[in-house]
């Protein structure tokens, strides 16, 4: 056997599948579905709801711009979309199949490190001649309140499996997660309280992120309870959840989006002489962990994003095969919330670049003040915000948050990482009237900054 690869999520299924398809011997191990959280309770299904609560939100706009809408939401077509159309009932036989029909060998179970190169399933052993591939995802966290443990709480997996909508959701955590959700079950008539211990939600973006992400959750009438944290929590077919200010709020199921945590703890990764107590596998640009051990995905720590997997996944391919190109590099690193409105980011927030002592500038521009916003009116809501190391003329970050903010993204993420100089940005062509022409006018905002 050539290589092991544990965990066939997005970045374990790369792996595996591209090392086998180049003719080396893989095994791959994965102990719940093949392609892991984001095909089955992550991006696809979770964006199928986002996508059907989106056209909820956008018939609801009709009035003002084109007659009238009544709009009557039904929550059964997107469930029937998601179990039947994007996850085969949970069912990852497509998966296996493709895997396999690249010529690995595929293991169901839960594997351990018993000895550097060899990785045990089960009763049976493996050795792998060239190393281990560590890629075994992030599991929901679930904080350590009391009353919690017991009572029928929901994750994102129970969310997204719901058949039915519950009348109420109490949401603990306000990351991109709880809010995506919560905005989701909202516009398909759902009452839903989320409850952040930050002072805002959408901690880790930019203050205007988080400005907007509220304005928007409360415009679909969800509550957001900032700066408290829940402190028990008790069930007797409804949840009853006492925050720290002393209030009690109620509602019949209760979702737990407080973050991830990577899957370390049953490894034996001391076997291979890694720490078993690390939160995650540090590597090196080339997704090394240890000798013949490499690690991508969430296990690194570099982003809980598909795209980061993927990323990771071809870094540590060409280095398994001995290909070269070039090693890893997370100044760009792109990341989307998808709220409506969408709320991309990439690269460094203004207080990151500040705290690291860049000579930062910053162009704004709201997009309603932007000849797409105006045309496009109802549902304009976001800004613009470019991030720029001055002394050396490039970009070090953005955040694009509106009507397709995620997709306007791309064009900063290509800035960024390319280091392209700001003076051949202020020169470029942009398409008119399309949103990302913002981008043009956030440029002049930042060079007269």
């Amino acid at each position: 056997m050539d290589v092991v690869v544990v965990g066939l999520g997005v970045g374990g299924e790369e792996v595996a599948g591209r090392l086998a398809a180049a003719g080396l011997n893989v095994i791959g191990v994965e102990n719940r579905l093949v392609g892991g959280e984001c095909p089955y309770w992550g991006c696809i299904p979770t964006k199928i709801m986002v996508r059907a609560g989106n056209a909820l939100a956008e018939a609801r706009r009709i009035p003002g711009l084109a007659g009238k809408s009544t709009v009557e939401p039904d929550w059964a077509p997107v469930a029937k979309r998601i179990r039947d159309e994007a996850t085969d009932d949970w069912n990852d036989k497509v998966a296996v199949d493709r895997f396999t029909g690249k010529g690995g060998t595929f293991v169901r179970g839960t594997a351990s490190i018993t000895a550097p190169g060899r990785i045990r399933v089960g009763d049976q052993e493996y050795a792998a001649t060239r190393g281990i591939v560590i890629a075994t995802g992030t599991v929901a966290v679930i904080p350590p309140i009391e009353g919690l443990s017991g009572t029928p709480y929901w994750t994102n997996r129970e969310a997204v499996e719901a058949a039915t909508l519950p009348e109420s959701m109490l949401v603990l955590g306000g990351g991109a997660i709880g809010c995506e959700l919560a905005q989701a079950y909202a516009r398909f008539g759902v009452a839903v309280t989320v409850i952040e211990g930050s002072p805002r939600v959408l901690a880790m973006e930019e203050p205007e992120s988080s400005e907007v992400a509220a304005a928007a959750l409360a415009a679909d009438g969800v509550r957001v309870v900032t700066g408290v944290r829940a402190q028990k929590v008790a069930h007797d077919g409804s949840f009853q959840v006492t925050l720290s200010d002393g209030s009690v709020l109620t509602g019949e199921k209760l979702l737990v989006a407080t973050g991830r945590a990577a899957r370390l703890g049953e490894l034996g990764l001391e076997h291979a002489g890694l720490d078993p107590a690390a939160r995650f596998l540090t590597t090196d640009e080339w997704m090394r962990a240890g000798e013949k051990v490499w690690a991508v995905g969430d296990v690194t720590g570099n982003g809980a994003f598909t795209h980061m997997a993927m990323y990771e996944a071809d870094v540590a391919v060409r280095d398994i095969l001995g290909q070269g190109g070039p090693a890893a590099d997370y100044r760009a690193r792109p990341r989307v919330t998808f709220l409506d409105p969408e709320i991309g980011a990439v690269g460094m927030t203004e207080q990151q670049a500040r705290d690291a002592g860049l000579n930062v500038r910053v162009g704004y521009v709201p997009l309603n003040q932007t000849s797409r916003g105006f045309i496009h009116g109802p549902g304009n809501e976001g800004f613009l915000k470019l991030i720029a190391d001055a002394d050396r003329g490039v970009l070090v970050g953005g955040t694009t948050a509106g009507q397709s903010g995620g997709e306007m993204i791309g064009a900063v993420s290509v800035a960024v990482h390319a280091e392209v100089p700001i003076s051949t940005l202020l020169s470029q062509i942009w398409a008119y009237p399309t949103f990302h022409r913002g981008l043009g006018d956030a440029m002049k905002a930042l060079v007269a900054s």
